[in-house]
């Protein structure tokens, strides 16, 4: 069963324990918050740092794609 947790009118709510530690929630955290197309609740806590919300994003191989291309930067400049 999932965690319930009081609406409170005056702070904007209350997340239980075992779902801030399991995501590392603090008071400085930010929520997101989405409505679904079926009318459901989805909370997506934003990261501070901007880097960090990027991480691990992309399509995969990055680093290798980096480093290739700068190869064939060198080669043509040569």
């Amino acid at each position: 069963m999932a965690p319930l947790a009081p609406m409170v009118w005056r702070k904007p709510g209350v997340i239980p324990a075992a779902i801030r530690q399991r995501y590392d929630l603090g008071p400085a955290c930010r929520l997101e918050w989405f409505v679904e197309g079926d009318g459901s609740i989805r909370v997506v806590p934003v990261k501070n740092d901007p880097i960090d919300a990027f991480r691990g994003s992309g399509k995969g191989g990055s680093l290798a794609r980096l480093l290739t291309n700068r190869g064939l930067d060198r080669a043509r400049e040569h």
